[in-house]
């Protein structure tokens, strides 16, 4: 049996492993953590077809100056002195134009919707229940700015083949009543659906494990241990791991990790910051709220609010006026609700490992025969998790990939 060592407990990783089970692999999966926190746990949980636009997109440059010296607007960098961060910068700039993100489009929702009838395909073919609703996603706005520019990428979606419905001020209350009278219409994309992250995650672990795979946490690599073009070993602290296959599912550290190999992998941490209200809230249709770049997804047994885009390091200092921002944004878009303050003091954050031109890197290298890369994937992470598992897992058995990997390469940026 061969074995395959998968470094990184995310939902990448996971969902390689439960691919590569059912093609007879033996499994390990080495997290530096306990595989208990993080994006894959407390992101907001959207399975997104109607994310088929890069974050590389034309204006977000513009917008994000606007933003970047604010510590609580939607995306922030935090001002300091990083050569790697320099780097990656530069080239999301270059990533930034209408023809790359024309090329990307087609790609990400490719991506996005065989992950979603993946998704499905798990719900007959586990042994755990999870929630997977198909209610669809508000982009709902309160500005006419917004509106106007929400109606155009409906357009787009449209074109796409997706569906992608406006909704006038009466129809969106209808829909959703808990808004507030600010809130003045929304495009409903009905070909999302969301989950519970965190006990999905749970639940796949357990199963993972009932199926013969091993996690090994709190085990940071060390390095790699390598023969010509092969990585024989994975090595941390406390044991050498063999492996006949390799995937670096690290999320954002997976430039490090990609470095002492000597790859260049650019990965950046993008934070997000998320709070869950134990609570009836009155809110039953996952939404974002456009103006604020906050997403609200009604979970199993909660609410939880979710957003900005924060450029610090990879960190997870929990920024007070960055939680403040994104309750005041949830209090303007909801009437007759508010998070109070001690939920405010559990909110949490976790880092999404961003490519520069918002597309995930799936696939091998050219120097080595034997590793197999699932990183980058920014915000669509979680939506993104079965494809990216099925890819990966096509790429060791070397079978026909699902989709063209070609704009997906690790070593598109080298």
């Amino acid at each position: 049996m061969k074995r395959v060592v998968v470094v990184g407990g995310g939902i990448s990783g996971l969902c390689s492993a439960y691919y590569l089970v059912q093609e007879g692999y033996q499994v390990t999966i080495l997290d530096k953590s306990d595989v208990s926190t993080g994006a894959s746990f407390i992101n907001a949980g959207y399975i997104t077809p109607s994310h088929f636009i890069p974050l590389a997109a034309p204006g977000i440059i513009t917008q994000g100056i606007k933003w970047m010296m604010n510590s609580s607007s939607p995306f922030y960098i935090k001002p300091r002195w990083d050569v790697d961060f320099f780097k990656w910068t530069l080239l999301f700039k270059k990533s930034v134009s209408a023809s790359k993100v024309k090329k990307a489009i087609p790609v990400i929702k490719e991506l996005n919707l065989k992950s979603r009838d993946l998704y499905e395909e798990m719900i007959s073919a586990v042994d755990f229940p999870f929630q997977f609703e198909k209610k669809g996603l508000l982009m709902a706005y309160r500005t006419a700015k917004s509106e106007e520019e929400e109606l155009e990428v409906a357009e787009m979606a449209a074109k796409e083949g997706l569906e992608a419905i406006p909704l006038s001020k009466e129809e969106v209350h209808k829909m959703q009543p808990a808004f507030s009278d600010d809130v003045i219409g929304a495009v409903h994309y009905t070909c999302d659906a969301h989950m519970t992250p965190n006990y999905f995650m749970e639940q796949m672990k357990t199963w993972l494990k009932s199926q013969g795979v091993v996690f090994e946490f709190n085990q940071t690599v060390e390095e790699f241990v390598v023969n010509g073009k092969k990585i024989t070993g994975v090595k941390t602290k406390d044991a050498v791991f063999g492996a006949d296959e390799v995937v670096l599912a690290g999320g954002t550290w997976t430039y490090e990790l990609a470095k002492s190999l000597n790859l260049y992998i650019p990965v950046q941490g993008g934070k997000g910051y998320s709070m869950d209200v134990r609570r009836n809230t009155g809110i039953t249709m996952p939404a974002i709220l456009v103006d604020a770049k906050v997403a609200v997804t009604p979970m199993e047994g909660f609410t939880r609010f979710a957003g900005t885009m924060e450029f610090s390091g990879n960190n997870d200092i929990v920024r007070k006026e960055r939680v403040e921002a994104l309750a005041g944004a949830v209090k303007s878009y909801y009437a007759d609700f508010e998070i109070n303050q001690e939920e405010k003091d559990k909110a949490t954050s976790g880092l999404r490992p961003v490519s520069p031109d918002g597309l995930p890197y799936i696939g091998k290298t050219s120097k080595y025969d034997n590793l197999t890369v699932a990183a980058g994937h920014a915000m669509m992470g979680w939506s993104l998790g079965p494809i990216t598992g099925k890819l990966v897992t096509q790429s060791i058995t070397e079978s026909t990939p699902s989709i063209d990997l070609k704009p997906l390469s690790p070593e598109r940026f080298r």
